[in-house]
């Protein structure tokens, strides 16, 4: 096995790993999500808590599925190898950020459990809270959505894997942009709907890595020799 197919099955399993983390964490959320959240999620805090540990780890794997890519995308165009890398980082900061939202919120219902009081009298801060959140979260969508794309842009463009497999799972991303971050910033309602081909686009390059890893090939600079 070369290094490029022991590589790619790497990063295969890390995409799979990062898939659960991207869809376990919001599962986990659901309590936050309601619009009485302040009378809830005080009861939920462990299960919290542990989305937001998954969240800091998905950023984390994030970082390292760049560096571990880094080798091979590099013969091919090292500057968007290092933005990969730039883009993984960015990502992590912000789904840092969010995730401090995401205790905010948890922290105002435990005080709102703690004082008994009615829920009139925290209406406006729980609503103020939620909506900081919001505008924290879709940041660190744009940040996620962005990093895959240059991702499968390169599987795309210098053949890494079968075009049409990075063709399709580009296309999903790209609907889940059009779909959710992009429509919720600018204030429109969002279609989640449409966003979940986007966890089938990322499972088959998943899969197709694990199984087959990166194809060897010579980089652009080395044709040109």
């Amino acid at each position: 096995m070369n290094s490029a197919n022991r590589t790619g099955r790497i990063i295969g399993v890390m995409l799979l790993l990062q898939l659960v983390g991207f869809i376990l964490p919001f599962v986990l959320l659901h309590p936050l999500m309601s619009e009485d959240y302040i009378a809830n999620a005080a009861n939920y805090s462990f299960q919290i808590k542990a989305a937001v540990l998954l969240f800091f780890a998905n950023g984390a794997l994030t970082i390292g599925i760049s560096i571990c890519a880094w080798p091979i995308f590099k013969r091919y165009s090292e500057p968007m190898a290092m933005w990969l890398i730039v883009l993984s980082v960015i990502m992590f900061v912000l789904q840092a950020s969010d995730n401090i939202h995401i205790m905010s919120m948890l922290s105002l219902s435990q005080q709102f459990i703690d004082a008994g009081a009615p829920v009139v009298q925290y209406d406006a801060i729980a609503s103020v809270v939620r909506i900081t959140r919001r505008w924290a979260h879709y940041p660190e969508l744009f940040a996620i959505d962005f990093w895959i794309m240059l991702f499968q842009v390169m599987l795309l463009r210098f053949s890494l894997v079968p075009r049409a497999l990075a063709a399709f799972s580009l296309l999903t991303m790209v609907l889940h942009f059009v779909a959710v971050p992009l429509p919720g910033f600018l204030g429109y309602g969002i279609n989640t709907t449409l966003g979940v081909p986007m966890a089938f686009g990322l499972l088959t390059i998943a899969v197709w890595l694990m199984a087959k890893g990166l194809r060897d090939r010579p980089a652009y600079n080395d044709e040109l020799k």
